[in-house]
């Protein structure tokens, strides 16, 4: 049952008000997200000018909602909305507060009532500022970066911002010419008119709003040489020409990274994989639904580098494909992106799974203990020890029952939630059934539990 339950309000049956339908379902991001209606597919339209930094958009929402409401809330920070139709029809009564747009339709929307709205919007879109820093649409030395984990994708698009409201996407980018913009999915077209070009995007696969993004610069879009693999996935980067052969030669493990974690994970969920190089440097990499984002100071031959393409690459599966339902699970993404990291740490001959793990255990009991990484809060939900303890749940688990049942249970986990939203307690159950064993005992210290447990051994 949701935070966001309605009430009753009317003699055809309970209606979201426009309070609560402006409620947030996720108490890790309040404000953000509403459970009145669903989004199946957001079609972009975007115009954007670098020398302004001015933004022209045109959102379409195709719809459904979840409950009768009164009021249709999306989030949008920053921006202003010009123009809304709801259903081909010129929509009078909407407005703006804080970070959300309110729309009031003539007459309160049934459940199960499919909608479709057109929002007109523009502004000078920036970055949101709060827990984690700065995130969203954000201005490089020479374009564009979109870091949108965990709410960030209001700033430049009007969306249901919740990791469980995954959609298809359509984007179509229009800026200067010379410059290329690379978003989620498949390049469909791309034309020049003037000082103009217009590049168009599909990502067919559910997304989820954090995942969206949009790369804007004068980068060249280069085929990632590698070994030739029966079934491989095309992988790409779009980098400065002066920083190419830094790319190839930083990225040229990537596809045995590919390779190895298809063996471990099951099949990449995705047509294909691009990485983005950035001529800035960057604190941190940043991924997003079929593509990962580096700055130039990523792509060192160097175990730290070569740790963050790896990890980067896992959530392909690990928060993209597999998308966590609720923020408190933030955990099925960074401890298994993590675990994956000591997976290609023992493939390329660096260090074995168990001294990765026995590395971060002694890390880890050197420092506080006073996180539960299977609900941290959000305020320590991007911690490193929601990572590291996560990962070693994850190896204490394989210890138990073993390489052959914990391989098969991550490719039956990818495999029956591919594109879906999933959560701790359902991960437990699929290790029940796949394990034949109390994963609920197993786990619960190492996620629910701020004592670290003993550090994880093989059984002799």
């Amino acid at each position: 049952m949701s935070s966001t339950a309605p009430s009753p309000s009317t003699a055809a049956g309970p209606v979201f008000t426009p309070e609560q339908a402006a409620a947030a379902p996720d108490p890790y991001m309040p404000g953000h997200g509403t459970n009145a209606y669903r989004v199946s597919r957001y079609e972009l339209d975007l115009d954007y000018k670098l020398s302004t930094n001015r933004l022209s958009g045109r959102a379409v929402l195709h719809a459904v909602t979840q409950y009768p409401t009164a009021a249709l809330v999306l989030d949008l920070a920053g921006l202003r909305a010009t123009k809304i139709q709801l259903g081909g029809r010129r929509v009078r009564k909407f407005s703006q507060r804080a970070e959300q747009l309110v729309i009031v339709p003539d007459a309160a929307l049934p459940a199960g009532e499919h909608f479709t709205l057109d929002i007109r919007y523009e502004g000078s879109p920036a970055p949101r500022r709060g827990l984690w820093g700065e995130v969203g649409w954000e201005e490089l030395t020479d374009g564009v970066l979109v870091a949108g984990q965990p709410n960030g994708a209001a700033s430049w698009f009007p969306c249901n911002d919740h990791p469980r409201d995954k959609a298809s996407y359509r984007i179509s980018v229009t800026t200067d010419a010379n410059y290329r913009a690379v978003c989620n999915g498949e390049l469909i077209s791309h034309t020049s008119r003037a000082s103009r070009e217009t590049w168009v995007y599909e990502q067919a696969e559910p997304m989820a709003t954090y995942l969206a993004t949009a790369q804007i610069g004068r980068y060249e879009f280069l085929t990632l040489a590698g070994p030739s693999l029966d079934g491989h996935v095309p992988q790409f980067v779009a980098v400065p020409a002066m920083l190419a052969d830094s790319a190839r030669q930083g990225l040229a493990r990537q596809r045995e990274m590919m390779l190895t974690f298809t063996n471990c994970f099951g099949p990449y969920p995705f047509p294909e994989y691009t990485v983005v190089v950035t001529e800035d440097e960057l604190e941190i990499p940043l991924e997003a639904q079929t593509l990962s984002i580096f700055g130039r100071n990523h792509l060192e031959q160097d175990w730290e580098s070569q740790r963050l393409i790896a990890h980067e690459l896992a959530h392909q599966w690990f928060g993209n494909s597999l998308t966590a339902a609720s923020w408190a699970d933030i955990w099925l993404h960074e401890g298994f992106a993590c675990y994956a990291e000591w997976i290609w740490s023992e493939e390329a001959g660096v260090l074995p799974v168990a001294q990765r793990a026995a590395a971060a255990w002694r890390k880890l009991a050197a420092g506080r203990q006073d996180i539960t990484v299977g609900d941290p809060g959000p305020e320590l939900m991007f911690d490193d020890r929601v990572y590291k303890r996560g990962a070693l749940a994850l190896h204490a688990l394989r210890l138990r029952c073993g390489d052959l049942a914990f391989f098969a249970l991550l490719q039956d986990w990818t495999g029956a939630n591919r594109h879906g939203s999933v959560s701790t307690a359902g991960f437990i159950l699929a290790a029940d059934r796949t394990t034949g064993l109390d994963s609920e005992a197993l786990l619960h210290p190492w996620l629910h539990e701020t004592a670290l447990p003993p550090l994880p051994v093989s059984p002799q």
